[in-house]
Parts: structure tokens; sequence; C-alpha cells
């Protein structure tokens, strides 16, 4: 019996599975809260860059240039956010199945942790790779498209001053 099992009492192998089913849980929340976000992003840009292009290419303007701009560049430092909020996510999540792991080792079978021995770890991408590593890429796909409408409306705007 170790020394926390003792100061604890009887509940102690009870209590630990409860605590251990909540902080389970607790991180799947965070799972939905980060998949939640990056639909509000994924939907935020696609409407940025579906309307500023459609516009764009449609027939520019002064109006138009002083109206889709500010708003090409409020897109670049939306995705700027949403990468760091895709870190923050992953670091918190590291952080948190660190300390499941470490639960586990006082539980009698050990599930999250012979997963990430089963799927080595994250280390072999050709076996499983992690969804950070793809999600991670995301914002800046939508950065480059956010400085080509940028670039398109550039080039427009020489022309209209020709």
């Amino acid at each position: 019996m170790s020394s926390n099992q003792e100061e604890y009492g009887e509940n102690y192998k009870s209590h630990l599975l409860e605590q251990y089913k909540l902080y389970v849980e607790m991180a799947d929340k965070i799972s939905e809260r980060r998949q939640s976000a990056n639909s509000f992003f994924l939907s935020v840009n696609t409407v940025i860059v579906g309307l500023t292009t459609y516009f764009t290419l449609c027939g520019i303007s002064y109006r138009s240039i002083i109206l889709f701009s500010p708003i090409s560049i409020a897109g670049l430092v939306i995705c700027y956010m949403w990468y760091r909020l895709v870190r923050s996510y992953r670091d918190l999540n590291t952080a948190k199945f660190k300390v499941i792991h470490e639960i586990e080792q006082k539980l009698p079978l050990a599930p999250y942790d012979l997963e990430w021995e089963k799927v080595e770890g994250g280390k072999n991408p050709k076996f499983y790779l992690p969804f950070t590593h793809i999600e991670i890429y995301v914002p800046w796909v939508f950065f480059l498209l956010h400085i080509f409408v940028l670039i398109i409306i550039m080039l427009k705007t020489v022309d209209i001053c020709k």
C-alpha cells in the first residue's frame, strides 16, 4: 500500500477510479472544444476567402479595395490566431494525457498507455499520424489563400490606376 493510499483511507481505489473517469471525460471535452474551434475558424476563413475572391474577380473598384483589403488582412490575423489555438490545444492535450498515463500506473489496466504503445507513440507516420500533425497546416493553407487574394486585389488596383 502506498503512503497516499494509507493516508487517504479505504475509499482510495474507488475515488481514484472516479477521478480517472472524470479526468478522461475532461480530456474528451477538450477535444470537442478543439473541434468546435476548428469548425468555427474553418467556416470564417471559407466565407472570407470565398467572398473576397468572388467580388475581386467579378470586378474591382476603389470601394472594393477599401472594403476587401482589410477583410483579407483580418483573415491573415484570424489564421494566425487559429494556428496558435491549435498549438495551445495540442499542448493542453499532451499535458492531460501525461496525467492520464500517470493515473493509469495506479490502476490494474492502462488502456491509454497501451493504445499509445500500439501506435508506436505516433513516431511512425505510415502507421499512425497524430491529428495535430495535419491540423497544424490548415490555418497556413488559408493564410496563403488570403495572401493570394491580397495579391489579386493589388494587381487589379494597379490596372484600375492606369
